[in-house]
């Protein structure tokens, strides 16, 4: 029950910003973007057959459509703040919440990740007997469900002991870092020793299985597994722990489970999508809670408030008869110094979003509501909130042939509990059954119904989805933030997930979900159709800004302009000076450093001209029938560190120095090719410059001195310096040699090409 009376206050509030000294920043960007489009068509005009001027419009075209998205998302940012010390004085019996985690390799995920993950939502500051924590398992693997169990009996000690203290985070191996206080009670500083002794054992023991899985052989619970293949495995479904008390009381632990669907060679699983439906219908026969959570299994809890924030949202809008709100996605942000270009990306992209009709889904992090997880629109929703009779037809068609499930569906559609049952034992039978490989033949699961099939990346691909039907969502950015988890460090797995990225964001673009189809056909706002578009061109990014790169040397080579004197260049000197200075004053005032704006910036142009450019060629052969996109799981992993972070501040830069920070990995795969083709390129046209300067002062075409397309070539080179000091380092920091063979040979034929057509 909710007090809706109106002499309270507020659960939550909108606040909007409206910076206008930022508008007129982002429309003076704008307005020198098109006066540079508008001068070079005057000059092409007369000059039809130049063709490099011709391949530099295009570029600009799309870089000043890309600007014109930025500037329409961000005219009106918004966030909510939430008091969830307020709820307790409005709500007497809160909702429950069903929390998910999907993990699919012990080895790129290791369990001990897994289970710090787990224990933080388990110690959350929520009513244990509302709460259900679910973790899919899509590896099948013993040593994760081993590791399972052990947690929930340190679990036991652990959330009792954070709600007793009131501890902040609730990650161990975060927690741990520090030692207590002088200050405390020896009560305390015992428990502590005491805990983090239990957790060190726990830590061990993973370890010990680890290295040798024949441990677990002899324990009974472990049948499950002995045949069990990775991608060959029938469905598993065991109830870690069980909360038999119910009451609330801060000793208990949530209920605790563990599954992993069934799975066959050569039959389509639908990655992380079709988990994260698993896991909807087992937690519906199960605790069918109207709010669902999922993370990823590196996103720990770091706030203990976290869910009875996002239920300020949902209960504020039921406060005021609003039944808009589908889902409540708080920003991802990370405890190394690996994601600054992406938090700076969510302050102020992310915010914009969230001022139109709410921000995307990001994957983790995220609350959902299960009714609209279900399918339902606006429409079906009477001024009460209840279903009409059209909402809650054929389900045994759109939900499948389990009569448990269907029940499951009613109940939760009508905002009814699910009969109780005796043990969550009850629905292991029927929870075996949803999870059958061939359940969701000839259903509405992915297509309409739960988290969407079709890209690899669902989480954008379901959010569109829901807004396409008119639903709004909201975005909540806490000081010290909600989640935390880590980046993979700048090299080859930050290229793969780019690039897994970049591919399915394309492969929404172009079925019949796009955001071009949702505005005129659907519920999809025209800004918010912007805001998608924006986002799912990543991909399309990657031509124009490698042939701008590239457009320099080869002008130099060629003997050609590519800024001529005069207003032209003064246009481009200015575009880069205010663009330069508007995003270091954008990263700066997040509390980040010069030179993290500076190695973002480099990363930026190094994913979009190398790992963006290969979702490209997926995509062409995913249409052609040729291979289809394949998801690959990004390595996880714990870095060390030295000190517990409070601010959003201290969480984002670190407290300590990272020797490694801002140094770029290598390997042997085709995505360092083309930045190292780049380089190679553009030191040629500087030293082919240096060499004849002559040229620069007197042959060159074009009624241009040559100097700004060497400077052109300078700032390229600037911008992929982890290339260029990867050319002389060693190990992991270095270049392959057989990647710098073949950007040297793609380089001769560039440079032969060049100055071929100079003859």
């Amino acid at each position: 029950m909710v007090e809706s009376s109106s002499s309270l206050p507020p659960l939550c509030e909108k606040i909007s910003y409206k910076n206008y000294f930022l508008r007129a920043v982002d429309l003076t960007i704008l307005g020198l973007l098109f006066s540079l489009l508008l001068h070079r068509y005057r000059i092409l005009l007369v000059k039809q057959s130049d063709n490099v001027w011709v391949v530099a419009f295009l570029c600009e075209s799309f870089f000043t459509f890309v600007w014109l998205l930025i500037t329409c998302i961000k005219w009106s940012p918004a966030e909510y703040k939430s008091y969830p010390d307020r709820l307790d004085e409005r709500v007497h019996d809160l909702p429950s919440v069903d929390m998910f985690l999907t993990t699919a390799d012990p080895v790129r995920e290791p369990p001990i990740l897994v289970v710090n993950t787990v224990l933080s939502l388990l110690a959350v500051n929520y009513p244990a007997n509302k709460l259900a924590c679910y973790v899919s398992d899509d590896g099948c693997s013993p040593l994760t469900y081993f590791s399972l169990k052990e947690a929930s009996k340190f679990a036991k000690i652990w959330v009792p002991f954070c709600k007793k203290n009131n501890v902040r985070v609730r990650a161990p191996f975060r927690y741990f870092l520090n030692h207590p206080a002088a200050t405390e009670s020896s009560e305390f500083s015992k428990d502590w020793d005491m805990v983090k002794w239990e957790y060190e054992k726990l830590c061990r023991k993973v370890e010990d299985v680890t290295g040798d899985s024949h441990l677990l052989d002899a324990d009974d619970d472990f049948k499950a597994f002995s045949n069990a293949k990775r991608n060959d495995h029938s469905t598993i479904v065991k109830v870690v722990w069980e909360n038999k008390a119910g009451v609330g009381d801060k000793e208990e632990v949530p209920h605790f489970v563990y599954i992993s669907r069934e799975k066959r060679p050569n039959y389509l699983h639908n990655y992380k999508a079709g988990a994260m439906n698993f896991l909807v219908r087992v937690s519906g026969l199960m605790t069918n809670a109207p709010y669902m959570l999922n993370v990823d299994c590196d996103m720990y809890v770091n706030e203990a408030d976290v869910v009875r924030q996002a239920m300020c949202i949902f209960l504020q809008n039921s406060i005021l008869n609003s039944k808009s709100c589908a889902f409540v996605q708080f920003p991802q942000d990370f405890y190394d110094s690996n994601a600054d270009e992406l938090t700076v990306l969510q302050s102020y992209v992310g915010r914009g979003i969230a001022g139109i009709q709410g921000p995307t889904y990001a994957g983790s992090g995220c609350f959902h509501t299960r009714r609209v997880m279900y399918g339902i629109s606006l429409d079906d929703l009477g001024d009460d909130g209840s279903l009409s009779s059209v909402a809650t037809r054929n389900l045994a068609r759109e939900f499948g042939n389990s009569k448990e499930m269907v029940t499951s569906v009613v109940n939760a559609l009508q905002r009814k509990p699910n009969p109780q049952h005796s043990s969550l034992t009850d629905s292991l039978e029927a929870a075996q059954e949803v999870g059958h490989c061939h359940y969701e033949n000839q259903t509405s699961w992915g297509k309409t119904i739960g988290w969407l099939y079709g890209s690899t990346t669902e989480d954008v691909h379901t959010g569109l989805g829901i807004h396409s039907r008119g639903w709004t969502s909201s975005y909540i950015s806490p000081d010290p933030p909600a989640f935390l988890g880590a980046m993979p460090p700048g090299g080859p797995e930050a290229m793969v997930q780019q690039r897994r990225w970049a591919a399915g964001m394309l492969e929404i673009l172009f079925n019949k979900r796009s955001p071009l189809i949702g505005t005129f056909f659907r519920k999809l706002r025209f800004r918010q159709s912007l805001a998608y578009l924006y986002i799912l061109t990543w991909g399309l990014r990657s031509i124009p800004e490698l042939f701008y790169c590239l457009l320099p040397a080869y002008c130099l080579l060629h003997n050609t302009a590519l800024f001529p004197k005069g207003v032209y260049l003064g246009i481009i000197v200015t575009l880069v000076g205010i663009h330069c200075l508007y995003t270091l004053w954008e990263f700066m005032s997040l509390g980040f450093s010069v030179q993290s704006w500076f190695i973002s910036q480099s990363f930026w142009r190094i994913k979009s001209t190398c790992s963006w450019l290969f979702s490209i060629l997926d995509i062409i052969l995913q249409f052609l029938g040729i291979s289809e996109n394949v998801f690959i799981v990004t390595k996880k992993t714990m870095p060390e560190t030295r000190s517990e972070s409070g601010s959003r501040k201290s969480q984002q830069e670190g407290d300590f120095p990272n020797q490694d920070c801002g140094k770029f990995e290598f390997d042997g795969s085709l995505y360092f090719l083309p930045g190292t083709f780049i380089v190679l390129v553009t030191l040629a046209a500087l030293v082919g410059c240096s060499v004849g300067p002559q040229r620069l002062s007197h042959s060159h075409r074009g009624n241009s001195s040559g100097m700004a397309e060497a400077c052109g070539c300078v700032l390229v080179v600037v911008l992929f310096l982890p290339f260029l000091k990867g050319m002389f380092e060693k190990g992991k920091y270095g270049i392959p040699l057989s990647t710098l063979s073949k950007a040297a040979f793609l380089a001769v034929l560039f440079v032969v090409f060049s100055f071929g057509k100079l003859v």
